[in-house]
């Protein structure tokens, strides 16, 4: 009797040493299998365009050197600034190829809204202008080695969201854009150039862009049925997604301000609309 109970307790210790020894392994097998942390790379490029030097800013996970989706970022009326670089270094987290363009050429940025607004309004008035160096910008990042040419988009903020809209209008080869809290009407809408789809990310107090603009953009692209989505946030207020827009708009007194909320939910939408489009 003492042995039969000595055997069965020697049989379920060894049980138990055996099926510790697989939960480390399993533990083991789920640690090497973890994917490896982000590592992003960022770094400045230069591409010309005629006598012209622009000076953008390309960002990606460094951990993988897979092929990824492309996503261009066009500046606020700033130009190319910190801000714009902190958001191709938060797609390149994502997993996409990012690229901040330099519009305005020579890295040119404005600190007050007279001088930004003599930088911008030529775009506005020449779109072939805008769209010959988008198009600069487009073909420097094609020539990067992880870069999926098949799977590119744009995103802007206020006149980058306008300037996103218009390369679209234009026939701009890509999936897709997005504009946070930019001007809605452009150059005309054309069924045979609008291949692209849209998101637009409107700040519901946005004084910069009125009812009466939203009315207008969305009267032309139905008219052609374009394929669009509109999300507009609550109180949101023009360059709601930029941290540093409430101080710029008490020093300039301009009515511009940051939205947490507001931020966040655009950011979730942009997430899911560029899933969709890079199938």
């Amino acid at each position: 009797m003492k042995l039969l109970q000595y055997r069965l307790t020697l049989t379920i210790f060894i049980l138990i040493v055996m099926l510790a020894a697989c939960s480390n392994n399993d533990s083991k097998k789920t640690a090497s299998t973890e994917p490896a942390a982000v590592q992003i790379k960022a770094t400045a490029v230069s591409y010309n365009l005629d006598t012209l030097t622009m000076n953008g800013y390309v960002a990606y996970d460094s951990v993988t050197d897979k092929k990824r989706p492309v996503v261009l970022i066009v500046p606020e009326w700033w130009g190319l600034n910190e801000y714009a670089k902190s958001r191709a270094e938060q797609l390149a987290a994502l997993g996409y190829l990012a690229m901040a363009v330099d519009l305005y050429g020579n890295g040119q940025q404005a600190d007050n809204p007279e001088l930004a607004g003599k930088l911008a309004t030529p775009f506005y008035q020449q779109p072939a202008m805008a769209k010959a160096r988008f198009d600069a910008a487009l073909a420097k990042v094609k020539t990067m080695a992880v870069a999926d040419t098949n799977q590119i988009a744009a995103i802007g903020y206020c006149f980058g969201g306008a300037q996103v809209l218009n390369m679209a209008r234009l026939g701009s080869p890509l999936k897709g854009v997005v504009s946070f809290h930019g001007n809605l009407v452009g150059v005309p809408t054309n069924k045979s150039l609008l291949t692209a789809a849209v998101l637009v990310c409107h700040g519901e107090s946005d004084l910069f862009v009125p009812a009466t603009e939203v009315a207008m953009f969305k009267k032309q692209m139905d008219s052609i049925g374009a394929h669009y989505t509109f999300k507009s946030y609550a109180g949101a207020t023009h360059a709601f997604t930029n941290p540093a827009a409430t101080d710029m708009g008490k020093k300039f007194s301009i009515p511009i301000a940051y939205n947490a909320a507001a931020d966040s939910s655009s950011w979730m939408d942009m997430k899911q609309f560029l899933t969709s489009i890079f199938k």
